[in-house]
């Protein structure tokens, strides 16, 4: 049997390789007195990100209205007149930059095309979402902190 580093066999590293091809493992470090040997096997891929469920519809018609600050509606887009802003895409609804700031917009607020009304989360980026229209906010749909599905009705601005 030979050694290696005084006291690490040729054999003993064929089975370090065969366990770490066998247990998909990374790689596999032995020291025996001053020999140290790692044995690295093939980068295991890292699991695939989790993908943000879609939040059924209904959720958007059950939310109950707060008053002011943030005010959420609980009725249909389609009653309403004036200009739907959509998600546009899948995510968690933000109304204010942080916790502890104002909100974007509130109903009764004049809006720009091209102001900032709110931030969709989605895969832990954070992205904000600019107006379309020039207007005025109607309604709000959503609640702060809401799943949201690509395409659902979020605002109104007349």
């Amino acid at each position: 049997m030979e050694k290696i580093y005084d006291q690490i066999s040729i054999e003993a590293i064929e089975k370090l390789a065969e366990i770490v091809r066998s247990s998909d493992l990374s790689e596999i470090t032995i020291e025996n007195g001053d020999s140290k040997v790692t044995v690295k096997g093939r980068k295991s891929t890292p699991p695939a990100p989790a993908i943000p469920f879609a939040m059924p519809a209904m959720a958007a018609q059950t939310a109950a209205p707060v008053q002011d600050g943030g005010a959420v509606s609980a009725e249909a887009p389609q009653q309403s007149s004036g200009n739907v802003v959509k998600s546009p895409i899948v995510g968690t609804f933000y109304a204010a930059p942080a916790p502890d700031k104002a909100p974007f917009v509130r109903i009764g607020d004049t809006v720009k095309k091209g102001d900032v009304i709110m931030i969709i989360e989605s895969m832990k980026l954070m992205n904000e979402i600019q107006s379309e229209f020039d207007g005025t906010v109607k309604e709000i749909l959503v609640s702060d902190g809401q799943a949201v599905e690509f395409e659902q009705p979020v605002m109104i601005i007349e």
